[in-house]
């Protein structure tokens, strides 16, 4: 029998486009506006402002909104205690739990990529999101050979979304570099937006898929999906589906069990980055889950960052600089990266923050990630370096290196939740032995070349 139309049924333009703009503006001014008001009145007027109400409806707001703003949501979740426990139990629902669009919406994009007939090219196809994120939604399915699939669909109107959300984070920016001089934000905004245009080809994260396959095919702790080409476009994505549960289901069993997620979850990041130069630039607790056995599921591959074999050797010439005290070796590191006239001063600034990273690699000894055990990663030291950087005159992130560092922070918060006691100096050096930037350039061009993708500038 067959289906009848769906009611108030609508085309979606997909293309960027300035009446999707406005639109954005629109609905972002609408669903936050509110909650902003009582934020402000409840900050200088004294007014009383219920936590958990606020919190509630902001994650509805902006799980409504989908796009960029949602990822800064997920983002902000991904860090302990950073924000007050209410928000952060609200936000964390929307890494795996975000409001999800309906099914009318599905049949008219699994139409627009399939074409009519699609339901009959699966075995079953579910009409509940299993899973709703910043940019697409995930629906079980199952292929008429038996394997357990995953249908990530793309949000409707998601390019207007990105540059209406592009264009307010630059301006967010400028007016934060007004007041606060210590972080020039444009290249960090240049790097963001790169990879949430590319976050939007379907067909780009297939690529990014069967390559960490290939990275990753000896870590039998990792696992990747395996996707199915006739049924993915660039706003579709099937792959097999992988069973797993969230990460946080894990913060309580035993210090085995927590360890052996600890150190999966490194080799997941870190195998891919100091072998090949290719870096998931995304580890909100969203983007993969945990079997029973402590090995990881990657889940998402849309952020990925390849960069060049220098930057590379730079990251490994700075922990044997700081280890030695070598001052001539970290300035090479830094210009490697792409700092720029970094004075004595600055860079004592910048070796406070590399020391904070680096230092639970320096000793040969299981330890927990923070010295002194607290549940927020990074934070007082981020702070004190911020500070400072504002008193000489602040310092420009070159673009390769916002990446790197929101890694190094997310698995740090992961770690930091999993109180795992690892020996992370044994782990780094298993990778580094030997690196030599000429031998991660070949294998990068190969695994690159395979995939059909391009190499870093």
């Amino acid at each position: 029998m067959a289906e009848p139309p769906d009611a108030g049924a609508k085309t979606y333009d997909d293309n960027d486009s300035l009446r999707g703009r406005v639109k954005r503006y629109t609905q972002v001014g609408t669903a936050v506006g509110g909650i902003a008001a009582r934020f402000a009145g409840g900050r200088f007027l004294g007014m009383s402002v219920d936590n958990l109400e606020n919190a509630s409806e902001l994650k509805a707001a902006l799980g409504g909104l989908k796009g960029p703003l949602m990822k800064v949501a997920q983002i902000l979740a991904t860090v302990p205690d950073l924000l007050p426990e209410e928000y952060t139990a609200e936000l964390t629902q929307l890494q795996t739990n975000a409001p999800s669009m309906g099914w009318a919406f599905v049949k008219r994009r699994m139409n627009a990529e399939l074409g009519t007939g699609w339901q009959n090219r699966f075995a079953s196809f579910e009409h509940t999101a299993a899973a709703a994120a910043s940019l697409g939604q995930v629906h079980r399915a199952e292929s008429h050979d038996g394997r357990k699939l995953a249908c990530k669909l793309q949000y409707p109107d998601m390019r207007s979304a990105v540059e209406a959300d592009l264009r307010q984070l630059k301006l967010i920016f400028s007016i934060y570099r007004r007041y606060d001089k210590a972080i020039d934000p444009s290249n960090i905004h240049a790097e963001l937006s790169e990879r949430l245009r590319e976050e939007l080809d379907y067909g780009r994260e297939a690529k990014h898929i069967r390559l960490y396959s290939q990275i990753l095919a000896d870590e039998s702790g990792v696992h990747v999906p395996e996707t199915l080409p006739d049924l993915c476009s660039e706003r579709l994505l099937t792959m097999t589906w992988l069973d797993g549960e969230p990460i946080t289901n894990f913060v309580e069993h035993n210090l085995e069990a927590r360890n052996t997620v600890a150190r999966n979850m490194f080799r997941a990041w870190y195998m891919s980055f100091y072998e090949y130069g290719v870096l998931h630039g995304d580890p909100h607790l969203g983007n993969y889950t945990v079997r029973p056995d402590g090995s990881i599921n990657l889940l998402d591959f849309g952020c990925i960052r390849v960069f060049r074999p220098e930057f590379i050797r730079a990251v490994v010439d700075l922990y044997w600089a700081l280890r030695n005290d070598d001052h001539d070796l970290a300035v090479r590191a830094y210009e490697t990266w792409g700092f720029k006239d970094l004075s004595r001063e600055v860079m004592d600034i910048l070796n406070q923050w590399a020391r904070f990273i680096y230092r639970p690699l320096m000793e040969d000894r299981p330890q927990t990630i923070q010295k002194d055990g607290g549940v927020v990663y990074g934070a007082q030291v981020a702070g004190k370096v911020q500070r400072e950087l504002r008193e000489v005159g602040g310092v420009t992130p070159p673009r390769e290196f916002v990446l790197m560092d929101r890694a190094a922070i997310g698995l740090g918060s992961v770690f930091t939740r999993l109180n795992a006691e690892v020996n992370w100096h044994r782990m780094f050096h298993e990778l580094i032995e030997g690196m030599d930037a000429k031998d991660v350039g070949k294998r990068q061009k190969q695994a690159l070349e395979a995939q059909d993708l391009p190499l870093p500038q």
